[in-house]
């Protein structure tokens, strides 16, 4: 094989092997998905700006919390999809460094002019006319793939400037969720206009707790630690069942009926949230309960219903008072545990917050009717199998 044989085969072995399959993805979905997680946590921070002027502090604040909330989730996925898509381009760019130094070795010998070296075939004129043909089809094929690199290259370069501006934005949501929190906590204790179906009698309620070991005694007596109850209808749940939101962000970890380390199986529900995350009512009901109980930690029990009790356990801060009467969407406490620092969620393999996506705290919910406990599955939407 002659030096012009030889060389023509190594051109074309070179495009070859450097081609990717299913050409390139200049500007991703990637990119455009932590676009608008920015462009979320930018509505959160001027919804906290607007809060203060609310007629409604409360359910204002409770929002903004909330907006953030999803604007910090997205940003999280958002870049764990630019790094990992970073990661995969320049995994890929320095798998072909041979590659790449081979083609631009070529591309010297062809004289890197951008006009194709006629190369003369010693079978005479005809050969010659085919092997110019030749390098002019591998130039248009080396050109394109030039274009190829590239556009990787400006992939890259883009994908790194969208997560030094995601950086930014995301410590600005991790202080601007902070501030919301901290207003709506004095927004609640600031309210005196909540209306009130009982007054709790504090003996009563140490007395009953004292005296129960279960949930469920805990439950039957509820009734008889009130004073000046009055009737007050609300919207009956029984109607939504089935189509209740979650309290909180979060995920299930446990199913009803699911043992869980121990070997210990609950009636309940258990949520995996993110630290601080907020817990709201998901349907109008009366506050029977509100503290420690048990080994549940906080816990909130509700009453949408006569008969029907939603119970929250594992917050770390609990709003309102026994009694109160809360709209669909109030917030009821928050979880525990700390938010992450911003190096935290900026880790260096492109994950966020650490193993199990961040949600280090856990939010225990049970649904009893008529005393009975209920499978939350089936009032609950994301819950199901």
């Amino acid at each position: 094989m002659t030096r012009t044989a030889r060389l023509l085969a190594l051109i074309a072995a070179l495009v070859l092997a450097l081609a990717l399959p299913g050409g390139l993805r200049a500007q991703s979905d990637t990119a455009a998905a932590a676009t608008a997680a920015m462009q979320a946590i930018e509505r959160a921070t001027a919804m906290l700006d607007a809060a203060d002027e609310a007629p409604d502090r409360v359910a204002a604040l409770t929002e903004t919390t909330r907006a953030f909330e999803d604007g910090l989730a997205a940003m999280r996925e958002g870049l764990r999809q630019v790094s990992a898509r970073e990661a995969v381009l320049a995994a890929d760019l320095a798998s072909r460094d041979g590659e790449i130094a081979q083609l631009l070795g070529t591309l010297e010998v062809m004289g890197g002019t951008g006009t194709p070296v006629v190369f003369l075939h010693p079978s005479g004129a005809v050969g010659t006319a085919r092997s110019a043909m030749i390098v002019a089809d591998v130039s248009r094929a080396l050109d394109a793939r030039a274009a190829q690199l590239r556009g990787q290259l400006n992939e890259v370069r883009v994908l790194r400037q969208l997560q030094e501006s995601a950086a930014r934005t995301l410590a600005d949501g991790l202080r601007g969720v902070q501030e919301a929190r901290t207003d709506l906590s004095q927004a609640i204790a600031d309210r005196t206009d909540l209306p009130r179906k009982f007054t709790e009698d504090p003996i009563k309620t140490a007395l009953l707790i004292a005296s129960t070991e279960t949930l469920s005694a805990f439950a039957s007596g509820l009734a008889d630690i009130t004073d000046s109850e009055r009737d007050l209808d609300l919207p009956p749940v029984t109607a939504r069942k089935g189509d209740l939101p979650l309290p909180v962000q979060g995920r299930v970890l446990r199913r009803a009926g699911e043992a869980d380390a121990a070997g210990i199986t609950r009636a309940g529900v258990v949520l995996a949230t993110r630290p601080r995350a907020l817990v709201t009512s998901p349907t109008a009901a009366t506050i029977r309960y509100r503290g420690p109980l048990l080994d549940l930690g906080n816990v909130i029990i509700l009453e949408p219903e006569t008969g029907i009790l939603f119970v929250f356990a594992g917050l770390d801060v609990v709003y309102g008072a026994s009694g109160d009467i809360v709209a669909a969407g109030a917030p009821l406490g928050l979880m525990g545990g700390d938010d992450p620092d911003l190096d935290a969620l900026l880790t260096a393999d492109g994950s966020t917050e650490g193993s199990g996506n961040g949600r280090s705290e856990t939010l225990y919910m049970e649904v009893r009717q008529d005393n009975t406990p209920q499978d939350p599955a089936a009032w609950f939407r994301g819950i199901e199998e």
